[in-house]
């Protein structure tokens, strides 16, 4: 680390070293926490194909979780990003603090994470195109088309 990062920030006593390695740690577990939220992406679209409910209703709890974990720990790297590069930080502000390897290292996860990020969005839309769709065709199917206009 640089001498820049091993100086202490603030009051709190946290130093900017202790931020960046809280903050490298935070992407990790998060490339972890991401590819087992694509698994139960997987999982979750298997489970509404074969009209699963109940296990539906288990991934939906474990999604959720996982979600505010992922919410909780994308805060606090807004949070250690703040406290090394000031009020408007950015990622690309923190790897300019990190020497050349470590660098390379963080901005090559740091890209591997954005990507598992467009994944699970993407996969969380299909899920939730084909929930949708299939809440449809039950309506549907319960209790008939709603039409505005009678066929002649």
């Amino acid at each position: 680390m640089t001498a820049a990062v091993n100086a202490t920030v603030g009051t709190t006593g946290t130093t900017r070293q202790a931020a960046m390695t809280q903050l490298l740690q935070g992407v990790a577990d998060d490339m972890a926490a991401y590819r087992t939220l694509l698994d139960l992406l997987e999982q979750q679209f298997d489970a509404a194909i074969r009209h699963q409910q109940e296990r539906l209703g288990q991934l939906a709890a474990e999604i959720g979780t996982l979600v505010d974990t992922l919410e909780s720990r994308r805060a606090e790297r807004v949070e250690f990003a703040t406290r090394l590069t000031g009020a408007s930080a950015s990622m690309a502000q923190v790897f300019t603090l990190l020497r050349p390897e470590p660098r390379a290292r963080l901005e090559a996860d740091w890209s591997a994470l954005e990507q598992m990020v467009l994944a699970a969005k993407a996969a969380s839309k299909r899920n939730g195109d084909l929930l949708a769709e299939q809440f449809t065709i039950m309506q549907r199917v319960l209790h008939g088309d709603n039409q505005t206009y009678e066929p002649a």
